[in-house]
């Protein structure tokens, strides 16, 4: 985390939780010290579990429209694209754009 996100994040929390702005105002260098040992949450700060995911959903949607290419190719006649591949890559689909959609939470702290 950079200084400025950790810095708004002290703050937050010291407006939300009251025994933290208790435990700032008796002894400031340790209520930071506690507040700084609190691991983070893997998912907030691991880019590489969003970059994973990403990848694999994006291989999952080039399957399946790979899948339904070669049965388009291999068959002359109308094709009947199995329910499976069509369930896989809607989801697959839905999720990449769920989690590549911009956070309104994220667009609020910006303009703040």
């Amino acid at each position: 985390m950079n200084e400025k996100k950790v810095l708004l994040e002290l703050a937050k929390r010291a407006e939300s939780d009251e025994t933290f702005r208790s435990q700032l105002r008796e002894d400031p260098s340790a209520a930071i010290k506690q507040y700084a040992s609190l691991t983070p949450e893997p998912l907030r700060s691991d880019r590489w579990i969003y970059r994973v995911v990403i990848s694999v959903l994006s291989f999952v949607v080039l399957l399946v429209v790979g899948s339904v290419m070669v049965l388009m190719l291999n068959q002359e006649t109308e094709v009947k694209v199995p329910d499976v591949l069509i369930s896989l890559g809607s989801a697959a689909i839905g999720a990449l754009a769920g989690l590549l959609a911009p956070s309104p939470i994220g667009r609020e702290r910006a303009g703040a």
